[in-house]
């Protein structure tokens, strides 16, 4: 059970470091802050005061540079694993399957979601997600109406020095207000809104599928040289010498003792499958309610308890999400932006 194991707890390491960085990858610095706080709260114990200091310095710095500066280091490492990843299937899971007579299309596809994936990258990378300049100010802060709950006239960005328009927010890593902004993505190293909102959505489902597909492989071929090799029905020696019928553990240790490379990636893709798809979900969950991540966490804290300085005291303030129209016309919105307020006939 040694090699069982072993495979479970880099299973449980995989899950828990790609949930950091998912987690971390917006804006959670804060959440790295206090963590690293409570970690050095621990070791100023043993640890002396000076080297305390520099090691708090080091942290601090790496942690903005990481998470707020528009740094490649994430950029890095999505190609790293991307290419990682790609390497062990081309070497061992394609060939494998080309001789087992897997069909070819099949084979192709994590190729083909791979490329649709790369194109939605650049562009959602490259494109100007909205960034709200003096020159397309007044244009568009005619877009969408003030709610005035979340969004209210006359807010003013202190850095911008102008009128935030509705659904707007101020951006600290690329120092700028962006017209509807969902969140900034390091991943990415912009901002998403209004006008790379749908290369985003559609990176998030391609790179969900090319997941999913690597995954659905390397597991029908596991499973097709397990039925090859007979060992479903066989049986083995245990520790004892006693004679038992193969179970689930030794058939995951054989595998993992037979072709280790394809039983980590299976691991790996299957956890970045569940964490995508997750993530895909609740991005087009927003998309469906037509709302952003930024609207979506900022609702959370509306409540009985917060009032508007322009109202009587009692009366409580209730959020209400004025731009959703329906799933097709909010989805109409994503891929196709407005540029002019719509209003409904009174």
């Amino acid at each position: 059970m040694d090699f069982l194991t072993l495979f479970l707890v880099y299973l449980c390491f995989v899950l828990v470091v790609t949930a950091l960085l998912c987690l971390c990858s917006g804006r959670k610095e804060s959440f790295l802050a206090r963590s690293v706080s409570r970690a050095s709260q621990v070791l100023s114990l043993v640890v002396p005061t000076q080297l305390q200091r520099v090691t708090h310095r080091v942290t601090q710095r790496a942690l903005h540079r990481l998470f707020h500066t528009r740094s490649y280091l994430f950029v890095v490492l999505h190609v790293a694993l991307q290419a990682a990843v790609f390497g062990e299937y081309t070497w061992e899971v394609f060939g494998y399957c080309w001789e087992l007579q897997f069909h070819l299309l099949l084979l192709l596809l994590p190729y083909l979601l791979l490329a649709v994936n790369v194109g939605c990258f650049l562009l959602c990378s490259r494109t100007n997600p909205g960034i709200i300049t003096k020159s397309n100010h007044a244009s568009l802060v005619q877009v969408y109406a003030y709610d005035g709950v979340m969004f209210q006239r006359g807010i003013v960005c202190p850095t911008c020095t102008m009128e935030k328009p509705a659904r707007s927010k101020h951006c600290s890593v690329c120092r700028a207000c962006v017209h509807r902004c969902d969140h900034h993505c390091p991943w990415l190293r912009t901002c998403v809104g209004a006008a790379n909102a749908r290369w985003f959505l559609l990176y998030l489902l391609s790179l969900t599928g090319t997941a999913a597909s690597l995954a659905a492989l390397a597991a029908a071929l596991l499973l097709r040289l397990l039925l090859l090799s007979g060992l479903l029905h066989g049986s083995y020696l245990d520790a004892q010498g006693q004679q038992r019928p193969v179970d689930i553990p030794f058939l995951v240790q054989h595998l993992f003792l037979t072709f280790p490379r394809i039983v980590f990636m299976l691991g790996f893709v299957i956890l970045l499958t569940l964490v995508l798809g997750g993530y895909t979900s609740f991005s087009l969950y927003l998309a469906f309610t037509n709302q952003t991540t930024n609207e979506w966490y900022k609702s959370r804290r509306f409540g009985g308890s917060h009032h508007l300085s322009s109202q009587p005291h009692g009366r409580k303030l209730v959020y209400k999400n004025i731009y959703s129209k329906g799933i097709w016309s909010n989805l109409k919105e994503i891929f196709r932006p407005p540029r002019a307020l719509e209003r409904k006939k009174k």
